[in-house]
């Protein structure tokens, strides 16, 4: 690092100070004060961004490492009393040294939403099934995908979050437009948090084994080794597996809590949802009073232990009290090692039996629906097992394949499902 990089950055801490501190004294034995930098290196020593050698000596003309930057880049970033131009700069040298002020602890975020208030993220991911039965042709299937997520910063507890996506499917060479997925508010007070509006619906307790959709409500969570969260509102049954009956609702009212408990390696959670509409009266049938049920009452539980960095074993099960049939689903799971989007050279994989019930497992992260979640498919059982890779950072590809049967019908079937990711 050059010494033109801390002329810089020292005109910049100096600009605004310099009319009203003139005689701030001078620490370093080797600039004296006839030196083109003597106002900015003391300014700089006075307010404990440089601090020199233990010899008294600043050493102006050597180069210096980048992370000597970052330590100075770090002390700037606490100056609250910079102009807008001067906090332009400091944020410029946050970003470009971002790395090593992550190793020396210090977070960015607060400079990242000062920087600019309306923040882009992306991925665009090309995907491909494969779908085999046994007493059915094969039927493939490939898209391309683009979701863009903006998050726009209201003030210090408060974001505003959305999703937009537009797919494409590769065969027939047709465009979707692009549509709103969700957008909600997000309100964080230490081990409080508020989100109002339309938001991912997710149940962490079993890791996605009854539900990876979308509701429109209000979901409070509060808590931090225990944890819980409340939800209400309504869920699109457009959302909802085939197996669900269709219905003069396009919606229904739906309450859920998940309750989840993390200390060490063990992860544990319980959580109990319920759905109600016309639509779940088919595959209720009967109540006790002889009437067409229409619940979907879900309760779940799951965990995970973590045997070391690269081993952890997870399990989950769910039942739907109100469905007479397909009314389970579980899933057993041995993960190796992980993919992280940003270390090239990243993998992992996994070995896991799979159990979908389908009046349970109503929109399963693991299920193919139209939107795309997964690669298994409702009311089935068998393996599935699957391997992740980075090649290049923020790229991700993925390979997963499923071999099992029908829960009713017995039949053989098999899916291959392959994904690249790009993310930006």
């Amino acid at each position: 690092m050059k010494k033109t990089m801390v002329a810089a950055l020292a005109a910049a801490l100096t600009i605004g100070a310099a009319s009203t501190t003139f005689a701030a004294a001078n620490p370093f034995s080797d600039v004296p004060r006839d030196h083109w930098a003597y106002d900015a290196v003391t300014q700089l020593a006075a307010d404990g961004i440089v601090e020199g050698y233990g010899d008294g000596t600043y050493r102006g003309d050597r180069n210096i490492t980048r992370y000597e930057m970052a330590q100075m880049t770090a002390k700037a970033m606490a100056k609250g009393d910079m102009s807008a131009s001067d906090r332009a700069l400091v944020d410029r040298l946050a970003a470009e040294f971002a790395d090593e002020l992550n190793n020396l602890g210090v977070r960015v975020s607060n400079l990242e939403k000062n920087s600019d208030m309306v923040k882009w993220t992306g991925e665009l991911r090309y995907r491909y099934w494969s779908f085999r039965h046994e007493d059915a042709a094969k039927k493939n299937k490939d898209q391309l995908q683009l979701r863009l997520f903006p998050t726009a910063e209201v003030n210090d507890h408060w974001k505003v979050k959305a999703r937009l996506t537009a797919s494409n499917n590769m065969k027939t060479d047709e465009s979707g437009s692009v549509g709103l997925t969700y957008a909600y508010a997000d309100g964080s007070y230490d081990k409080f948090n508020v989100k109002l509006g339309k938001m991912p619906l997710f149940s962490a307790a079993d890791d996605g084994l009854v539900v990876d959709s979308f509701f429109s409500g209000a979901q409070v969570s509060f808590g931090n080794k225990l944890k819980a969260t409340i939800e209400a509102g309504r869920w699109d049954l457009s959302n909802a597996n085939k197996g669900i009956g269709a219905a003069t609702d396009k919606a229904a009212n739906y309450q859920g809590i998940d309750l989840g408990y993390a200390a060490g390696n063990l992860s544990v959670g319980a959580s109990y949802r319920q759905f109600s509409s016309d639509a779940f009266k088919f595959a209720n049938r009967y109540n006790t009073s002889g009437e067409l049920e229409d619940k979907a009452t879900i309760w779940s539980i799951g965990g995970k232990y973590r045997f070391d960095k690269n081993l952890a074993l997870a399990g989950a099960y769910a039942q739907n009290t109100k469905a007479d049939e397909l009314k389970k689903s579980g899933s057993v799971e041995l993960d190796y090692k992980g993919t992280k989007n940003s270390d090239m050279g990243s993998w992992g994989a996994y070995l896991a039996y799979r159990h979908v019930g389908a009046n349970v497992s109503l929109a399963s992260t693991y299920s193919t629906d139209h939107l795309g979640n997964g690669h298994t498919l409702y009311g089935t059982k068998g393996i599935d097992l699957g391997i992740g890779y980075v090649p290049f950072k923020n790229v991700l590809t993925q390979l997963q394949y499923f071999r099992g049967k029908e829960l009713v019908t017995d039949d053989k079937v098999q899916t291959l499902y392959g994904r690249v990711s790009f993310f930006f």
